[in-house]
């Protein structure tokens, strides 16, 4: 049964496409991570088309980028996780100079697992979106 989980939505004070661009480089954020707060995410790893993190209760997981579609959407794909799923950034503009970025999980999960992943999935995407609205992006 396919279960999604969805962030909130969070404003970013830069262009679609500066946020996109950034992001659809996952070694961009890899050049920021001095700047993300360590209670937030621990072990992070990246190169172009992955990132690997250490998720509390479910240890590490590994996602590759799977498609992008410029200059609104990042798809990724585990490649390394005890519950595999799938998950995307969609970005949309608000003004020349702001967009709003929305994170989605979907997964496959039976009812018992989802009753032991569902809090922590739901406030690993949250973290995320937190960590991706604040990282500074260049214009």
């Amino acid at each position: 049964m396919s279960t999604k989980f969805e962030s909130s939505t969070k404003q970013i004070p830069h262009s679609q496409e500066c946020v996109y661009r950034t992001l659809s480089d996952l070694n961009n954020i890899g050049k920021v991570k001095d700047k993300i707060p360590s209670d937030k995410i621990q072990d992070l790893t990246f190169g172009t088309d992955f990132i690997s993190i250490k998720a509390p209760m479910v240890g590490n997981i590994k996602m590759r980028i799977i498609d992008r579609e410029e200059p609104k959407t990042i798809k990724f794909e585990t490649e390394n996780s005890p519950v595999p799923f799938n998950f995307w950034i969609q970005l949309l503009p608000v003004t020349e100079e702001s967009c709003k970025m929305k994170l989605t999980i979907k997964a496959d999960l039976n009812p018992f697992i989802k009753g032991m992943v569902k809090k922590p999935l739901q406030e690993g995407i949250e973290k995320i979106a937190d960590v991706l609205a604040i990282i500074p992006y260049e214009d």
